[in-house]
C-alpha cells in the first residue's frame, strides 16, 4: 500500500461519510505565520486570550498532536437556499447556526473518519480529529491541502462551492500522499467584502480586527459593548454574513447540501427580539441549548436583542423623505 493509494482510500471514505471536499497536507510551520504575529501584537484578538495561548502550536501544526505528521481536511457546506431578509422586531442570525451546534452535528463522521484511518494503518495509527477547537490553523491547512484560497475576508473560498463550509481536520501519523496547495488567489481586484462590511472591521485585504466585528462583539465578546459599535450592529444578534453575502462566489457557486446530515431548522434564521429579551434561563436551554446561540449564552443574546431592538427602534423613528 502506497501512500497515494492510501490517500486515495482515505478521500473515498471521507466522501462516503459526507463530505463535500477533502485534501491531505503535511504539518510544516505555515507561511503565514508572521502576519498572525502582526495580528496578535496589534491586540486584533481583542479579549480571546486563547489565541495568544494557542499561538506557538498554530506557528508549529507538528507541536499540536504529539507525533502527527499529516492533516486531512474536510469541508461541509452550511448554505440554506433563499435565507430571509429583515423581518421588524427580528434579529438575524448567521447561517451556520441555524441548527445543531456544529461541533456536535460533525462528531459522528469524522470519528468515523479517524477509525477508517486507523483500519489502514494499523491499530498504533495516530488519527485525532478537531473540528473548530484547539490550535489547528484550519483555513491555512485547508489552502495548502489544495481546497482554496484564502480570500479577502479571511474565509476560505472554494472555487466549486464558495465559502459557506465549516472545515474539519484529522491529524494522524499515517503516510498519505500529499496533495498540491492552492496557490492562486482568484478574488482579483474585487474588493466588495471589504466595502460592505457594516463596521469597517478589515484594517486591509485579509486583516479582520475582531474587535470592531460583528461576529466577534456578538459570541465572543463578554459584558457589555461599547455604545458607539451599537448602531452598526444592526439588527444581527448573533454573527454576520455581510462580507459572505456579497462575494461573487457564493453568488454563483454557494448550493444548499442535498442530504440532511446537518439538518437546518430556517425558524432559526430570525429571532423575536422581545422574546428573546425577556426568555428565562430554562426556556433558553431548552430551545437553544443544542445550537451554536449556547456559545454567548442567555447573558449575550439578551444583551444582543437589547441592542438590536434599540437600533430597530430608531430606525422607525427617522423621518422619510418625500416621494418627488
Amino acid at each position: 500500500m502506497t501512500p497515494e493509494w492510501r490517500a486515495a482510500m482515505t478521500k473515498r471514505r471521507a466522501r462516503a461519510l459526507g463530505f463535500d471536499s477533502v485534501g491531505i497536507t503535511d504539518l510544516q510551520p505555515p507561511a503565514h505565520a508572521d502576519a498572525l504575529r502582526r495580528w496578535l501584537a496589534a491586540g486584533m484578538a481583542g479579549s480571546m486570550r486563547y489565541m495568544h495561548r494557542q499561538a506557538p502550536r498554530r506557528f508549529e501544526p507538528q507541536h499540536i498532536l504529539r507525533g502527527a505528521t499529516h492533516a486531512v481536511v474536510v469541508t461541509r457546506k452550511y448554505y440554506h437556499n433563499d435565507p430571509p431578509g429583515k423581518r421588524v422586531g427580528a434579529g438575524r442570525v448567521a447561517m451556520y447556526a441555524w441548527g445543531e451546534d456544529y461541533h456536535r452535528a460533525l462528531q459522528p463522521p469524522l470519528c468515523a473518519l479517524a477509525e477508517y484511518l486507523k483500519e489502514l494503518g494499523g491499530p498504533n495509527t495516530l488519527a485525532q480529529w478537531y473540528v473548530d477547537h484547539g490550535p489547528v490553523p484550519e483555513r491555512e491547512l485547508a489552502q495548502r491541502a489544495g481546497l482554496g484560497w484564502i480570500g479577502k475576508n479571511t474565509m476560505l473560498i472554494d472555487p466549486r462551492r464558495g465559502s459557506y463550509s465549516f472545515i474539519a481536520t484529522v491529524l494522524t501519523d499515517l503516510d498519505l500522499g500529499l496533495d498540491r496547495p492552492f496557490d492562486a488567489d482568484r478574488c482579483g481586484s474585487c474588493t466588495r467584502c471589504l466595502e460592505a462590511c457594516p463596521t469597517n472591521a478589515f484594517s486591509a485585504e485579509r486583516v479582520l480586527d475582531s474587535r470592531l466585528c460583528i461576529s466577534y462583539l456578538t459570541i465572543e465578546h463578554r459584558g457589555e459593548i461599547d455604545s458607539s459599535q451599537h448602531g452598526d450592529m444592526g439588527d444581527w444578534i448573533f454573527g454576520c454574513d455581510v462580507c459572505q453575502d456579497v462575494c461573487p462566489w457564493n453568488h454563483k457557486f454557494a448550493a444548499e447540501g442535498a442530504d440532511n446530515a446537518l439538518p437546518q431548522e430556517p425558524a432559526l434564521a430570525t429571532l423575536d427580539l422581545r422574546e428573546l429579551l425577556n426568555i428565562t434561563d430554562e426556556e433558553f436551554d431548552r430551545r437553544y441549548g443544542r445550537t451554536p446561540l449556547e456559545r454567548p449564552g442567555v447573558a449575550g443574546m439578551r444583551r444582543n436583542a437589547r441592542i438590536a431592538l434599540r437600533n430597530a427602534e430608531l430606525e422607525a423613528s427617522w423621518p422619510t423623505s418625500p416621494v418627488p
